[in-house]
C-alpha cells in the first residue's frame, strides 16, 4: 500500500499540483478536511475543523509529498488534486484497496495557486486600486498589485471576507452602517473597511477610529481627508474610558494589548454591536493570576502556562460572548502587521437569546474556578448587570 500511495503522489507532484483536497478523514481524527495548495514558496496545508481552520507551511515538494503520505498513514480515504495538465483522485476502500484515476482537464489549466487565484473574484480586486493600498505600497503607482506585496494583499481580501460573511448576513440595505475601530493604530485596515462599506457594498457609513497617540491620530485624519472619506474621522480616547451610550453595527479592534481588549469587547456589548471583530494580543492578566491544584502540570513550565492560558483568555470570552447573544467563533488570521499567527474573534447578534447561554456561562465559571481567573470582561458584565449571580 506505501509503495502505491507513493508512486501516485509521485506522479501527481510531477504535473505541478496547485491543489490538493484530502477527505473521508479517519473516525477519531481531528480535522474534517485538509487543503494542500500551491504557494509562491512551497506548499499550505489547510486543516479545517468544524469552526476552525489551522496552516502549516512546507519548503518544497519532497515535504509536501512527505506530507499526503503521512495522511494516508493516518487512514484518510480519499485525495482529490488538480494539476498542470490532469485532475486526479486516490481513494482506499474499506479494505484497504487502493483506486487511482487522472483525467485531462479541458482548456488551460493554472501552473500555481497565484495563477489560480487571478481567476478567484477577490472582494478587494486586483485591478481595482484605491489611495489607501497605495500608499501601503501593496499596489504600484501603476495600478498592480506590488508581487513582494501580495502575500499582503491576499492577507487583506482574507480579513474583508471575514467581515463580508456577517456583513452579508446582516443584509445591510437601509440608513447608515455606524462602525468604531477601538486602538486604530495606523489604520491600514480601517481605511480598507471604509473603502469596503462605501464603494464595494454601497453602504452610507459613519467610521471613528480611536487611539491613544494624537500624531497618529493627526496623520490618520490627513489621508482621510487627502482620500475623501468624507464621514471617516479619527480621535484620540481610550477604550476603557471611552462611552458606549450610541448604538453602533460594528466594533472592530484590532491588537488592543491585554485587558484593552475586554474593555473594547465590553463596550461592544453594552452599545448592542451587530457585529465583533477582535484579534487579540498581549494576554497577560489571566497567566498572572493562573493557579491550579488539580492540573499544575499546565502551571509547572513557563511557557506552557503562558500559551494555556492566553487560550483560556479567548475561550472564556468566546463564551461570555455566547452568554451575551452572540454567534461566536475563533478564527486563525494572520493581519497586515504582524506576521505570528493570531486568533481572531468573530461575533454576530443573534436574534433572538441562545437557549444554551447558561450553558456557555457555566464553562466559563467553571475553568474560572479551577485555575483562579478573574478575567475583566467578566467582571465588567457583571458589573453592568448582565451577568446575575
Amino acid at each position: 500500500m506505501e509503495n502505491n500511495i507513493s508512486t501516485a503522489i509521485e506522479k501527481i507532484f510531477e504535473d505541478s499540483p496547485f491543489k490538493l483536497v484530502f477527505s473521508k478523514p479517519p473516525k477519531n481524527g481531528n480535522f474534517r478536511r485538509i487543503n494542500v495548495v500551491k504557494k509562491r514558496d512551497g506548499f499550505q496545508a489547510e486543516k479545517y475543523t468544524e469552526k476552525q481552520v489551522f496552516h502549516e507551511n512546507f519548503a518544497d515538494n519532497e515535504a509536501a509529498k512527505a506530507y499526503c503520505e503521512k495522511l494516508f498513514e493516518q487512514e484518510w480515504g480519499q485525495l482529490n488534486a488538480w494539476g498542470g495538465s490532469h485532475e486526479y483522485s486516490i481513494s482506499v476502500s474499506k479494505k484497504g484497496k487502493i483506486l487511482f484515476s487522472q483525467k485531462t482537464l479541458s482548456g488551460q489549466s493554472p501552473k500555481s495557486e497565484e495563477n489560480h487565484n487571478k481567476k478567484k473574484n477577490y472582494i478587494i480586486a486586483e485591478d481595482k486600486p484605491f489611495p489607501a493600498l497605495v500608499d501601503m505600497g501593496v499596489f504600484t503607482k501603476e495600478g498592480r498589485v506590488a508581487k513582494p506585496m501580495y502575500d499582503k494583499f491576499r492577507q487583506i481580501n482574507r480579513f474583508v471576507e471575514i467581515i463580508d460573511d456577517a456583513v452579508r448576513e446582516k443584509n445591510f440595505h437601509n440608513g447608515i452602517v455606524r462602525v468604531v475601530d477601538f486602538g486604530c493604530g495606523k489604520s491600514y485596515l480601517t481605511f480598507v473597511l471604509y473603502h469596503y462599506f462605501t464603494e464595494i457594498m454601497g453602504l452610507e457609513t459613519d467610521m471613528l477610529g480611536l487611539d491613544l497617540k494624537a500624531d497618529v491620530i493627526e496623520k490618520c485624519n490627513e489621508a482621510a481627508k487627502r482620500y475623501g472619506y468624507k464621514n471617516l474621522r479619527f480621535e484620540v480616547g481610550d477604550i476603557s474610558s471611552a462611552s458606549y451610550t450610541e448604538k453602533t453595527d460594528m466594533v472592530v479592534t484590532l491588537h488592543a494589548c491585554d485587558t484593552a481588549t475586554d474593555y473594547a469587547l465590553h463596550n461592544a456589548v453594552m452599545r448592542g454591536a451587530e457585529m465583533i471583530f477582535s484579534v487579540p494580543c498581549c494576554q497577560h492578566e489571566l497567566n498572572s493570576q493562573m493557579k491550579s491544584e488539580n492540573l499544575s502540570i499546565l502551571t509547572r513550565y513557563g511557557i506552557v502556562k503562558e500559551r494555556v492560558a492566553a487560550l483560556c483568555t479567548d475561550a472564556i470570552r468566546a463564551n461570555l460572548l455566547e452568554y451575551c447573544g452572540y454567534r461566536t467563533q475563533l478564527l486563525e488570521f494572520i493581519d497586515f502587521e504582524h506576521t505570528p499567527k493570531n486568533i481572531l474573534i468573530r461575533a454576530v447578534k443573534k436574534a433572538s437569546p441562545h437557549k444554551d447561554r447558561e450553558k456557555y456561562l457555566a464553562e466559563a465559571e467553571r475553568i474560572m474556578e479551577e485555575f483562579s481567573f478573574e478575567p475583566t470582561l467578566y467582571g465588567l458584565l457583571k458589573k453592568d448587570g448582565l451577568i446575575n449571580n
